[in-house]
C-alpha cells in the first residue's frame, strides 16, 4: 500500500518534460540556462584533482561554516556560531526534510501558507503530523486573521517562504509584527523560514528572520548556494538555527545524508572569497525587468515580482480555460513552457495566473516574448 495515494508526478516534472516533447522553451522549471562563473568551474577542476574525496565532517567544511558564519554577520548583522549553528544539507530540499523529521511529533500541525513550494507537505506526513494548508490573501501577502485562527496547542511549526515561490512577494516589517505577536501566545511554535532566494530583491530589500532579534530561538532559516550561485544542480543549501534546535536536526541529517560532497564544499569555499551576493539582486533586476518590458506587448497582466527569479502572470484577459489547461496550450501551440499555480495549493484554486521563471539567456527570454505575442 502507498504511503501516499494522492502524491503523483510534480508539476515541475510534467511541465518539462511536456517542454521538450513539443521543443518548447522552457521558462517553466526554475533553473538558470547561462553559464556558470568561470571562477567556481576552475575551483571544481582544481580540487577534483586533489585528494578531497571522502567524507568530510558531518556539518560541514569548516572552512566554510566559518564564511557562512561571516556571511551572516554581514548581510543581517546576526552572529552565528560555526560550530553549532550551521548545518551544509544536500540542497535546500533536505535541510527542509531533515528540520521537520527532526522537530515534529505525531499527532501535531504544521502550518504552510499556500500557493506552497511541494517539498513541505511530505515530511510532515512522514511523522505522522498533520499539515494545516492556508491561502494567502488574494494579493499573496499572508492572512494574519486565517493565520492566527489555525494556530492552537497542536501547533508545532509554521513554515515560510520569503521571497515566495512561486509569486516573487516579499515580506513587510508587519508581517514579522503579525507573526511575532501570534507566536508569543504559543510558546512552543518553531518557524522553518525557507529563505532560498535571499539575495535576490528588487526595489525592496529582503527582511531575514535573521533581522529578529525575537525569533532567534524559534527559528531555522533555509539557504541555497544553488539559488545563490547559479548552480542548482549541485544540490547544496545550508541551515542556521540555534544550537538546542541544530543539535536536534544534525540527528536526522547524518543518518539522512550524514555529509555532503566534498568538492562542492571546497570549491563553494574558494568561491566566497570572490562574490559578492549584494550584487545578485541588480543582476537579476535586469533580467526581471528586460522580460517585463517584452511581455507588456502580450495580453498577459504582469503582478508584481519583488524577489525571486519568477514573474507570476494573470491570463485572466486571454482565456477562461483552468491554468493546467492552460499552460498545456502554451507550450503544445506556442512553445513556451510555463508552470500554473494551482498546484501550489492544496485546494487547487484557480487564480488564472502562471508562472514564468526569468533566470535565462537574453535571447531565450526574447524568443519566448515573440511567441506569447502570437496568443
Amino acid at each position: 500500500m502507498s504511503k501516499f495515494p494522492n502524491v503523483s508526478t510534480t508539476i515541475f516534472t510534467i511541465m518539462s518534460q511536456l517542454a521538450k516533447e513539443h521543443q518548447a522553451i522552457n521558462l517553466s522549471q526554475g533553473f538558470p540556462n547561462f553559464p556558470v562563473d568561470e571562477r567556481l568551474k576552475s575551483s571544481v577542476v582544481k580540487w577534483a584533482k586533489e585528494e578531497i574525496h571522502q567524507y568530510l565532517p558531518m556539518a560541514g567544511f569548516p572552512p566554510l561554516l566559518e564564511k557562512i558564519a561571516i556571511l551572516t554577520q554581514t548581510s543581517y548583522h546576526q552572529k552565528v556560531n560555526p560550530a553549532t549553528d550551521i548545518l551544509i544539507t544536500a540542497g535546500a530540499t533536505e535541510g527542509i526534510f531533515a528540520s521537520i523529521q527532526a522537530l515534529v511529533n505525531q499527532g501535531e500541525e504544521v502550518i504552510i501558507l499556500d500557493p506552497s513550494y511541494d517539498c513541505y507537505e511530505t515530511p510532515i506526513l512522514l511523522c505522522n503530523a498533520k499539515p494545516i494548508r492556508i491561502n494567502l490573501n488574494d494579493d499573496f501577502t499572508p492572512n494574519w486573521e486565517a493565520i492566527g485562527n489555525a494556530m492552537n496547542s497542536k501547533t508545532r511549526m509554521i513554515i515560510t517562504n520569503n521571497p515566495h515561490n512561486p509569486t516573487g512577494k516579499i515580506w513587510i516589517e508587519n508581517d514579522f509584527i503579525q507573526l511575532e505577536r501570534l507566536l508569543d501566545l504559543y510558546p512552543n511554535i518553531i518557524v522553518l523560514s525557507d529563505e532560498v532566494y535571499e539575495y535576490i530583491t528588487f526595489e525592496n530589500k529582503h527582511i531575514s528572520v535573521h533581522h529578529r532579534p525575537k525569533l532567534w530561538d524559534r527559528s531555522i532559516v533555509v539557504s541555497s548556494f544553488g539559488k545563490s550561485f547559479h548552480i542548482t544542480g549541485w544540490k547544496i543549501g545550508y541551515l542556521i538555527a540555534s544550537e538546542y534546535l541544530m543539535s536536534e536536526i544534525k540527528k536526522v541529517h547524518q543518518y539522512l545524508v550524514f555529509s555532503v560532497n566534498s568538492i562542492a564544499q571546497y570549491a563553494i569555499n574558494d568561491f566566497m572569497d570572490v562574490v559578492n551576493v549584494s550584487e545578485l539582486g541588480k543582476f537579476y533586476q535586469q533580467k526581471r525587468d528586460f522580460f517585463r518590458n517584452l511581455l507588456q506587448e502580450t495580453k498577459f497582466e504582469l503582478l508584481p515580482c519583488e524577489g525571486s527569479y519568477f514573474q507570476i502572470a494573470s491570463y485572466a484577459s486571454i482565456s477562461n480555460a483552468t491554468d493546467l489547461e492552460f499552460t498545456k496550450r502554451l507550450v503544445k501551440e506556442f512553445g513556451v513552457a510555463t508552470i500554473p499555480l494551482s498546484p501550489f495549493y492544496a485546494d487547487a484554486k484557480q487564480t488564472k495566473c502562471i508562472r514564468f521563471c526569468f533566470a535565462k539567456e537574453e535571447t531565450t527570454l526574447q524568443k519566448a516574448a515573440e511567441r506569447l505575442l502570437k496568443l
